[in-house]
């Protein structure tokens, strides 16, 4: 059986968007020193070997936004109040893609069982049309879009557990039916968008699902909604490949995130997507890091997500035991409220 693939490269560490910036490189060093420390039995790392081709890029981003940012190569410039490139970021970003497109690409050919790319700049809040939100290019995106293009996936499920919501992401995809987005995020942040009633339009009407979330919500609450508002339309589904845009911004002490995630409540909801990979697309899931800016969490989450995927099969006894304590009120009601949303596109939700 093979092993489950961790693409990390020392590229991703010289993206530098400024001093005092909360995107820079110490989120990797940390997580890196926990890797190589405590090793997760069943993953090998390998280089980020390819960059995004700019074809590839063009399958998303429009020629203005790719040009835009080739011509911020080997330079300092500030895209917008949050947004920084340095002199390496352009190429850091195409490596980021590349690496993305890659893990797709391993967990579609069989060549790895599970795959996580562990890159920086993240992606989920860039447009096609504009980088922002630290995002340079949209690395899930780009591998979602690569999925159905190149890698003969009809149906590509994309869940984004970051604590913002990835307005990029569900932009790329809004008129969609091959790709059905799944973002559970922090309401009202940044960057404003991704209340109930974003559901798609045309022909990816009800393909879009968002999960407004109020501060401090729990591990209960989130792996309740998750079981109660996205399971079942997973399930009808049937996605023959999972991306993950692997947020851990949720942790309880993200200076910015202000969720109470711990890193249990990370394990049981990165067992939960095991689970459906298992039943729906054996094998076939990738993530890529996304934000994430306390360190320690960062290295939890994504020892968590490897464990998970590393496992002989999902941990149906972790995932009952977070289920076990009450969610909140609050929690049940989003989950309801999201359920009648989606309704009328998808009778697993009805009754």
């Amino acid at each position: 059986m093979p092993d489950v693939l961790l693409i990390r490269d020392d590229l991703f560490l010289r993206h530098d968007p400024g001093p005092g910036h909360p995107e820079n490189s110490g989120r990797l060093t940390a997580t890196l020193a926990d890797l190589d420390a405590h090793p997760v039995a069943g993953v090998r790392a390998a280089p980020a070997l390819r960059d995004a081709a700019r074809s590839e890029l063009l399958a998303v981003h429009t020629q203005a936004h790719v040009r835009r940012l080739e011509e911020c190569a080997g330079r300092r410039v500030q895209l917008d109040p949050d947004t920084a490139t340095g002199p390496d970021s352009v190429q850091v970003a195409r490596r980021a893609a590349g690496a993305t497109l890659a893990a797709a690409e391993a967990v579609c050919s069989g060549d790895a069982r599970g795959a996580f790319a562990l890159v920086r700049p993240p992606g989920h809040h860039a447009e096609p049309t504009v980088a922002m939100g630290f995002c340079l290019f949209n690395n899930v995106a780009l591998a979602a879009e690569h999925a159905v293009r190149a890698l003969g996936c009809r149906r590509v499920l994309v869940l984004d557990p970051d604590i913002h919501h990835g307005n990029g992401t569900q932009r790329a995809f809004w008129s969609r039916a091959d790709v059905l987005y799944v973002s559970s995020h922090r309401f009202p942040f940044y960057p404003g968008t991704g209340w109930y009633d974003e559901t798609g339009a045309g022909p990816g009407a009800g393909f879009t699902l968002n999960l407004p979330l109020p501060m401090g919500l729990c591990d209960a609450d989130l792996l309740h909604l998750y079981r109660c508002a996205v399971e079942p339309v997973v399930r009808q589904f049937e996605p023959e490949l999972i991306l993950v845009s692997a947020g851990f911004d949720t942790w309880h002490a993200d200076p910015i995130g202000d969720l109470a995630i711990t890193a249990e409540g990370f394990a049981a909801l990165w067992q939960l997507y095991r689970a459906w990979a298992d039943e729906l697309c054996p094998g076939r899931i990738a993530a890529a890091l996304e934000g994430g800016y306390d360190p320690a969490g960062v290295a939890a989450g994504v020892r968590a997500a490897l464990e998970a995927l590393a496992a002989p099969r999902a941990d149906e006894t972790l995932i009952a035991r977070v289920e076990g304590i009450e969610p909140s009120l609050e929690a049940r009601r989003i989950a309801e409220r999201s359920r009648a949303t989606l309704a009328p596109w998808w009778s697993a939700l009805r009754g």
